[in-house]
């Protein structure tokens, strides 16, 4: 049930990206970049990246696996993120709850 709870919002995210990908401007001229709001929103965006990082490096505990799932993030976002919670997310609950 979790993986499919994480699946839907994963997809999702995914579709949307594509959309904006093909309708949206990610120029230098866009509020992204000159807006301090958007300044906020990437800090937010690679902050959480980072914590993703930390909580998937604990998890795998090899250097080469946390490698292979830590990087791509900073290209492919929480897609990928979302692609290693639906894997491997149902073994990190079942470390949580052991403590």
């Amino acid at each position: 049930m979790m993986r499919l709870i994480l699946l839907i919002p994963t997809l999702a995210l995914a579709a949307l990206i594509a959309h904006a990908v093909r309708a949206g401007n990610f120029s230098p001229d866009g509020w992204l970049v000159t807006d301090p709001w958007g300044w906020v929103t990437l800090f937010d965006l690679y902050f959480g990246f980072a914590l993703s990082g930390i909580v998937i490096a604990g998890m795998e505990r090899k250097f080469w696996p946390s490698v292979f799932w830590i990087t791509p993030i900073l290209i492919l976002g929480n897609v990928w993120t979302g692609l290693w919670f639906i894997l491997r997310g149902p073994a990190l609950w079942r470390r949580l709850v052991r403590g």
